[in-house]
């Protein structure tokens, strides 16, 4: 939400519950504000929990993320569909990559903590990643 519509909708609420029922209309408005804002607080620090399990630039994979950003795009519902925080590569504008393990990559431009615009950088056809082969197990005689 806007912050000035949500600051609007306070500010109204406690007007219109002072005219209502005074001094104790404007509390019960001022709690609900409260209340409110704990709420998006909680919604926050899940968030940033369950972003701190993954590892920084992680992505389960970068074309479905690719598929799901949109321009004007909240920096928390980016987290929230990466489930990770980003890797910083540039200060100005922010630049912000995920990675996925097949070595796909997501770059993000953020202005003002929103989504102003993205590219998928996808290896070349004949760029497998190369493994270093495990130990090799022989059958016993």
């Amino acid at each position: 939400m806007n912050p000035w519509v949500g600051g609007v909708l306070a500010v109204a609420a406690m007007f219109l519950g002072g005219g209502l029922w005074g001094w104790k209309g404007v509390i019960l408005a001022l709690t609900g504000v409260v209340f409110w804002l704990l709420l998006q607080f909680s919604r926050l620090m899940r968030l940033m929990r369950a972003a701190s399990v993954t590892p920084v630039g992680h992505v389960e994979s970068a074309v479905m993320l690719n598929a799901q950003l949109q321009v004007a795009m909240p920096v928390a519902q980016v987290l929230a569909l990466t489930q990770s925080l980003g890797k910083k590569v540039a200060a100005d504008p922010e630049t912000f990559v995920w990675q996925d393990a097949g070595g796909e990559r997501v770059e993000v431009l953020l202005r003002q903590g929103k989504v102003q615009s993205w590219r998928l950088l996808r290896l070349p056809a004949g760029a497998a990643e190369t493994t270093e082969p495990g130990p090799v197990s022989t059958p016993a005689p």
